[in-house]
């Protein structure tokens, strides 16, 4: 190759390159929330490595879903969050979560207990942040297999070391109505019996749940466009830590997940 050849090729690479800039720029500055604006929501889907149950040795993959509220303004009322999610402030969104069914038939340890259906956990997740700390908690009702109230509460310090990155790391608490936690964790004189005494009858009050520590970590790697990843370790502790259930599994409960989402910034009114 000439060396007139070669300088052309590099021009080329640098003129395509600063296109691409431009056009990531352009779409950037597009994409930024204006005056105008009266609602940014994120939207994502990811999967998630978590217990088998609550109490579990083993392991499965579940998918999740990833939505978050993190400004909205209704003129003449109220409005809540930050325009800039940088900026931090007061945040609310929703919060799920969903426990698989529990089949006692599929594990040898719970054999003689009664299966558990699926449970729905729905409501709200309140935060604030400043400097480079949050506190949050998430509140929810649980229906389905398991009723009752069920909530998390926890404090993270925070790191942007680049405008693209966000990480978190901080201690979590759980806590559980009485009704929730029996049905997860309690074993009646009925079940106690047909597991042949292998399970000692037990009743699970209410309170906390879990104590540990949980860790995320998100990149934009385009304009309003997020991967994401979180672990998290949890100790059962009170009546939960004192179950036959999670006697014979494991009362160290991990998780990992990993997630894609699109922040959008919606003018509304």
């Amino acid at each position: 190759m000439t060396k007139a050849a070669l300088g052309f090729c590099l021009l080329s690479l640098l003129l395509a390159e600063e296109a691409r800039a431009a056009d990531l720029y352009e779409e950037a500055a597009s994409a930024r929330p204006t005056a105008d604006t009266d609602l940014v929501i994120e939207l994502g889907v990811g999967g998630r490595l978590m217990p088998e149950y609550a109490g579990a040795k083993d392991y499965q993959f579940s998918p999740y879903p990833i939505v978050s509220v993190d400004y909205l303004s209704l003129p003449g009322l109220f409005s809540f969050g930050s325009i800039d999610p940088q900026r931090g402030g007061f945040s609310i969104g929703p919060s799920f979560e969903f426990i698989d069914k529990r089949n006692a038939a599929d594990y040898d340890e719970l054999q003689g207990l009664r299966d558990v259906d699926a449970t729905y956990e729905a409501g709200v997740k309140l935060g604030y942040e400043w400097d480079a700390a949050e506190v949050y908690g998430e509140f929810r009702y649980a229906f389905g297999g398991a009723d009752g109230f069920v909530g998390d509460v926890g404090a993270n310090l925070v790191a942007r070391p680049s405008q693209e990155w966000q990480l978190k790391a901080g201690p979590t608490l759980s806590f559980a109505s009485g009704k929730y936690m029996n049905t997860l964790f309690g074993v009646s004189d009925s079940e106690s019996i047909a597991t042949g005494g292998r399970l000692d009858a037990y009743d699970a009050d209410g309170g906390f749940r879990s104590a540990g520590v949980a860790a995320s970590a998100r990149y934009e790697f385009r304009p309003t466009w997020f991967l994401n990843a979180d672990a998290s370790w949890n100790r059962f502790i009170g009546d939960a830590e004192d179950s036959p259930i999670v006697k014979t599994g494991d009362e160290n409960q991990y998780t990992v997940g990993l997630g894609i989402s699109k922040r959008f910034s919606l003018d509304l009114f």
